[in-house]
């Protein structure tokens, strides 16, 4: 026996595909037996396994503890739950050794997919690909695990609920705050969640429906935001808050409905811990902006930008000891009094913790944040055979002859270029055959010039700023 993935859906940070087309129950039944395999040979020998709120993941769910258990490994089943729910019950567990979250993210309902976690660190990249080979092999162990299962519900509100430890309850009696599931996973917790916090709270599509009929679960599109938006308007709220489909990135908004990006939610995260962890490392992805790593040394931290994607930002803070990391995209990390994967539900928590600790509200945080004028992220198709090597010749044409407007090149993923003017940054996407761009001045024509900068290096290289294409 052995098995042959489709090459398109063993990517740099999951395992993701078409349900139907390019992944099946044969695929998660594969993932399934060669993962336990893998972690039989290095001693270990239970895996919890949790699934989204999508159609097709209870078939996916059945056939990958099959594969598991045909494996020789014992599994928990914590059933539909949040990803962090999953990353949970394998952090706070010591004979857990592994998980598996059935989940297709933020795609489209026809998609699903797989994140891993093995031996307390995300499992992506090579091993993904390794994982792919040992299949194609058939390299299995064989045995005949047991499986349990585990309501981990309760439980994990209660932790969530220590992330406002130290602040008075009275004090934030008064918050109003609205909260948009999506009729993504995160439903049902959020709903448990929202009955313990003090204050109001106003809930949106906390029913679990996979074809999620009333917007696509991206906060990080700010479109799929105008509920929410209307709801803090509609009811005067402090602010809001949204999840995507499986409860890993957080989006927000403030009491005049105006978005507060990833990066700024990092600001207001930074800002409080770094009261009780003076000259912390705090890590951002590329994206960024330079008003975040201005903020962070302003308040005594040391900021570090690092590698777009969350298992590779995981892993970075493993191996620096930061106590808190974010991206862009809304995952958020906090390691200081939590386990350091993200978890939109706790950011969510964290954020009123926040406020209350800074004795500001999030619109009175928001407005101190500096203007900045600023690209959304731009994708847009290139052939995979060429994104990379597009960015190798970009990158060494501007370390050849950066020119006078250039005054640093950060080739940490990518090019990311400082000028006068402020920054730009272009990188090939890891999961998609686009190339990814972005500008940031404290000008519209300092933003201009960014982007003729960008033009003129993608015609160096024969290609162009084509129409954006969605994640």
């Amino acid at each position: 026996m052995k098995h042959d993935f489709d090459p398109t859906v063993l990517r740099e940070y999951d395992i993701r595909g078409i349900v139907g087309e390019t992944l099946t129950a044969d695929d998660a039944r594969a993932i399934g037996r060669t993962f336990g395999s893998l972690l039989k040979r290095t001693g270990g020998d239970t895996v919890a396994v949790g699934y989204d709120g999508r159609v097709s993941s209870p078939v996916l769910e059945h056939a990958l503890v099959e594969g598991l258990t045909a494996a020789g490994c014992d599994v928990v089943r914590i059933g539909m739950s949040a990803t962090p729910m999953l990353y949970y019950a394998e952090a706070s567990r010591e004979e857990v050794e592994g998980g598996i979250q059935i989940t297709g993210s933020h795609n489209p309902p026809n998609y699903n997919g797989f994140k891993m976690v093995f031996q307390g660190r995300p499992f992506f990249g090579a091993n993904i690909q390794k994982l792919g080979k040992l299949a194609a092999a058939g390299d299995w162990t064989d045995g005949a695990g047991a499986v349990t299962t585990l309501d981990i519900l309760g439980e994990y509100v209660e932790r969530l609920l220590e992330g406002l430890a130290g602040i008075d309850a009275d004090a934030l009696s008064g918050l109003r705050v609205g909260w948009d599931a999506g009729n993504g996973a995160a439903g049902p917790a959020l709903e448990a969640l929202a009955e313990r916090l003090p204050g109001e709270h106003h809930l949106l599509f906390t029913e679990v429906d996979g074809h999620f009929p009333n917007h696509h679960p991206d906060p990080t599109v700010e479109a799929n935001l105008a509920d929410l938006r209307a709801l803090v308007a509609d009811k005067k709220l402090d602010f809001g808050v949204a999840f995507d489909g499986d409860g890993d990135r957080i989006g927000a908004i403030d009491g005049e409905g105006r978005v507060i990006w990833g990066d700024q939610l990092l600001m207001i995260y930074a800002e409080d811990l770094l009261k009780t962890h003076a000259n912390a490392t705090i890590i951002a992805d590329v994206k960024a902006s330079r008003a975040l790593f201005d903020h962070v040394a302003a308040h005594g931290g040391k900021p570090l930008m690092w590698k777009t994607g969350h298992s590779l930002i995981k892993s970075k803070m493993k191996e620096t000891g930061a106590p808190l990391a974010g991206e862009m995209s809304g995952h958020v990390f906090f390691a200081d009094t939590y386990y350091g994967f993200d978890d939109a539900l706790y950011a969510g928590v964290r954020l009123v913790a926040a406020a209350a600790r800074l004795g500001k509200s999030v619109t009175e945080l928001k407005n101190a944040m500096p203007e900045m004028v600023n690209t959304p992220e731009m994708r847009f198709q290139v052939d995979e055979a060429r994104k990379f090597p597009a960015i190798d010749e970009i990158s060494q044409r501007l370390a050849d002859n950066p020119g006078p407007e250039v005054e640093e090149v950060n080739a940490t993923d990518g090019v990311r270029v400082n000028t006068r003017d402020g920054w730009w940054l272009l990188r090939a996407s890891n999961t998609q055959d686009v190339l990814v761009a972005r500008a940031e001045s404290d000008s519209e024509e300092g933003l201009t010039r960014l982007l003729a900068q960008i033009d003129e290096q993608l015609a160096l290289s024969g290609l162009e700023r084509g129409e954006t294409v969605g994640h």
